[in-house]
């Protein structure tokens, strides 16, 4: 896959994504909502999200900030970091919805996920030598 491919299948699976949350938004009722509902509610705003972090994100670190990176490093680190801000926005909204939104809650979502990030970028990858035998 090109790099023009992707961005152009993230933009539309993105804006796709915005188009299900709002009908989402607009034709369910909240107060009488079923797991379902909620379930559709966070799963297209999550994954809208996601796609615009990754895409916008994407943009500004390659012709923005004109990082020398390869390009499809650049494309799986806005990609990560997209899910985890992502993740962070929706898990904050869930907190918000359930009642449990508290500063201190918040901030150790925000740890967990700053933990996750920091693994990401510690991780070295080492290729595996072939023994020739």
């Amino acid at each position: 896959m090109t790099l023009r491919q992707y961005l152009a299948a993230m933009t539309l699976g993105t804006f796709l994504c915005w188009a299900a949350w709002f009908l989402v938004l607009k034709t369910t009722d909240p107060a009488a909502g079923t797991f379902l509902v909620f379930l559709f509610f966070y799963a297209t705003l999550f994954l809208a999200l996601v796609g615009t972090f990754a895409v916008v994100g994407f943009a500004v670190r390659v012709w923005i900030l004109k990082q020398d990176e390869v390009i499809f490093r650049n494309v799986r680190k806005t990609f990560r970091q997209g899910v985890l801000f992502a993740s962070f926005l929706c898990g904050g909204l869930f907190l918000q919805s359930q009642d449990f939104f508290r500063w201190w809650i918040l901030l150790l979502l925000l740890l967990l996920l700053l933990f996750i990030e920091f693994f990401f970028i510690s991780y070295i990858h080492v290729p595996k030598v072939q023994k020739n035998l």
